[in-house]
């Protein structure tokens, strides 16, 4: 398998049960933010470092970063972009749909046992990184690349 689009059940019953496991509160409400209870041991990051980043090259090591430490974590992904198209991807694709970055949308990375993986926020403007082995493999990296991380759940 490289990369599948989720048919429209499978569309709903990773939505459903996401919301459910992690509370997902889409708002553009700050008062309701985070917009998911935050998994313990979680850490999340602003992302205003790359605002001042014309050439993209703090981006795309953040995109670079994020991808090889879940591909060293699990072998499938799904890839979630709220009401929009999502996927069922192998971390060997060439090229994996969405980006870690949420460019407008909340775009969700989640291994398909819903243990570890990233919750970007576009109006929050952050990534969350959740998963004691994914938060062990790439938070040193992430706040090189981004600052300290604005919170850690216990």
């Amino acid at each position: 398998m490289s990369i599948e689009t989720l048919g429209h059940a499978e569309y709903r019953r990773v939505w459903a049960r996401f919301h459910t496991e992690f509370a997902f509160r889409p708002s553009t409400d700050r008062f309701a933010w985070p917009g998911i209870a935050e998994p313990a041991g979680s850490a999340t990051w602003s992302l205003t470092a790359l605002d001042d980043d014309p050439e993209y090259a703090l981006l795309d090591r953040l995109v670079s970063v994020v991808q090889r430490g879940l591909a060293s974590c699990a072998d499938e992904l799904f890839a979630l972009d709220w009401h929009h198209q999502s996927y069922r991807f192998a971390t060997t694709a060439e090229r994996w749909p969405l980006s870690p970055f949420p460019d407008g949308d909340y775009y969700i990375y989640l291994t398909s046992d819903f243990r570890l993986g990233t919750f970007g926020h576009p109006w929050e403007y952050t990534i969350c990184v959740f998963g004691d082995q994914l938060v062990t493999a790439i938070s040193a990296d992430l706040t090189e690349i981004l600052g300290e991380p604005l919170r850690r759940s216990a």
